[in-house]
């Protein structure tokens, strides 16, 4: 039973979303401010962190920062309509997706559990980007079993998301990828008209990952189409 942390401060809402969640599954506690849910989030070990941006005491973006200088627990975001500069910055501080609020609960526990399926390890190693549990392109090897990347050697920290997206990069390596095909087979849903948030989550690969060992970018941008890995 996937064990989900819930941190919004708004107590109906919070009890709404519980007792749907709960129905369809999942175990979840709840917490009204940031600076609990932070201290939650260090202290024990969820699947899934759901996260209001405005908060008291740590307002969600805080809180994000926070956990992710320790942990890379799946989180996702809910933010008010409208905020997208709250959502880039969810998503720049590592937030795997981002929801608008108020929000459907069936498309939340469908968000949840495609964050979920990103996170969980692949026991034989495959699954439908490519066969066999390494990729290795370059200087970077991929482990799907453990869900781990090495860039040189040296172990890189990637959400689950970013994992997914630079899996399927890697596998179609020196092929441009469009934005729709990869948002979909990343983060199982459509891409929307304003969607940024694949370009965020290629930044935060870019970045992470750094240049190529000749100094030339990794990912490409392909105007009009999408986004290619580039092989050294």
């Amino acid at each position: 039973m996937p064990h989900l942390l819930l941190a919004d401060d708004d107590p109906e809402l919070s009890l709404m979303l519980k007792e749907y969640l709960e129905r369809d599954g999942f175990r979840v506690d709840t917490v009204l401010d940031g600076t609990l849910a932070l201290k939650r989030a260090l202290d024990e070990d969820f699947d899934l962190i759901i996260l209001d941006v405005m908060m008291p005491g740590l307002n969600g973006l805080d809180v994000l920062r926070g956990l992710r200088a320790e942990k890379i627990t799946p989180v996702l975001m809910l933010t008010a309509r409208g905020e997208d500069v709250d959502s880039i910055i969810g998503l720049e501080l590592g937030a795997d997706d981002y929801l608008p609020k108020p929000c459907n609960p069936r498309v939340l526990e469908a968000r949840i559990r495609a964050v979920l399926r990103r996170s969980e390890p692949h026991p034989d190693g495959g699954n439908e980007s490519g066969p066999g549990p390494l990729l290795r392109v370059g200087d970077v090897s991929l482990h799907r079993g453990t869900r781990s990347v090495l860039r040189d050697g040296k172990a890189v920290a990637l959400t689950s998301t970013e994992f997914s997206i630079l899996e399927i990069l890697l596998h179609e390596a020196g092929r441009a990828v469009g934005k729709a095909d990869l948002l979909e087979r990343a983060l199982s849903r459509p891409l929307g008209r304003f969607d940024r948030s694949l370009d965020m989550h290629v930044s935060n690969l870019r970045r992470k990952l750094g240049p190529l060992a000749d100094g030339g970018e990794r990912i490409k941008t392909i105007r009009g189409i999408g986004y290619q890995y580039l092989q050294s």
